[in-house]
């Protein structure tokens, strides 16, 4: 089920997200997607997050799939070159795969493998337009295909951005190019938020805000430091660092910020960062259906 069908059909969509593992091990990621399935409508797929080299998104999606849980492809630019992109999403739509998110990719300088070349032959933008002509028959190149695909292929946006203009302007490229829903970075102040859930909605597009659960100050303080376009206000931290267990104060952060978040817009996404065995408390919390 895509992610447009899942808020049509529930008025609210739910996702979180995994990370492969850096082997070929998948049974303790299985589980957890197991164990949040009940809270969940989709997992979302890391694609080589943080510029760390693990297992592709594409085989994890295809056995979340087989263990009867909706998967969303994350696909990145970084480390593909236009054809491999391509072939990706051919690749994805075989296997039964439907969500597909369009990512430009972290820096290389972050992850396990410094010396490697980055590719950026595409970014989010393109890489979204190339999957609509996947969808009407044709590649890049008006080349046609034995088959269309029907992908439904979703972008990212950053409200906390000191600099809205950009990431509007870049939002409105993005809706151009075939974007069909909308997944925002973290979240902790909704003051920016309503010209971008305006934009998605004028073009009918659902709008899902990131949801990050802070599990100590010295984490916020981090964010703050390194994590550029995200702010974690001081009245968080501060809760944090008074906090007797930061981790039950991070996931009253989060649930109260998805409460909030329900008034606003048409779903939450929900990154544990390693600790995807909270994603269920935070939901609860929230008030979210099981």
């Amino acid at each position: 089920m895509t992610i447009p069908e899942i808020v049509k059909k529930k008025g609210f969509a739910v996702t979180s997200e995994l990370s492969p593992p850096k082997g070929v091990d998948c049974q303790k990621v299985l589980k957890l997607a197991e164990d949040m399935s009940c809270s969940v409508d989709a997992i979302n797929v890391t694609d080589g997050q943080s510029a760390v080299m693990r297992l592709g998104s594409l085989p994890l999606c295809h056995l979340l799939m087989d263990h009867g849980v909706e998967p969303v492809l994350q696909l990145t630019c970084r480390d593909r070159n236009r054809i491999a992109l391509q072939a990706e999403l051919l690749n994805a739509y075989t296997l039964g795969i439907r969500n597909v998110l369009c990512l430009t990719g972290d820096h290389i300088a972050l992850g396990d493998h410094p010396d490697a070349k980055q590719v950026y032959d595409l970014d989010s933008v393109s890489l979204l337009w190339a999957a609509q002509k996947l969808n009407q028959g044709h590649d890049m190149h008006e080349n046609s295909l034995d088959g269309a695909t029907d992908l439904c292929v979703g972008a990212v946006v950053n409200p906390s951005s000191t600099d809205i203009e950009p990431q509007m302007l870049k939002m409105k490229r993005k809706i151009k190019a075939g974007a069909r829903f909308f997944q925002t970075q973290a979240v902790f102040d909704m003051s920016n938020i309503e010209p971008f859930v305006a934009a998605a909605r004028e073009a009918k597009l659902p709008f899902l805000i990131g949801i990050l659960l802070l599990k100590s100050a010295k984490m916020a303080q981090f964010v703050n430091k390194n994590v550029s376009g995200i702010t974690v206000p001081d009245s968080l931290v501060t809760e944090l660092e008074e906090s007797k267990d930061p981790v039950q104060t991070g996931i009253e952060i989060a649930a109260r910020t998805i409460r909030e978040a329900r008034s606003i817009c048409e779903g939450v996404h929900i990154m544990t960062v390693g600790r995807e065995d909270l994603v269920v408390e935070i939901a609860r919390q929230a008030g979210l259906p099981a």
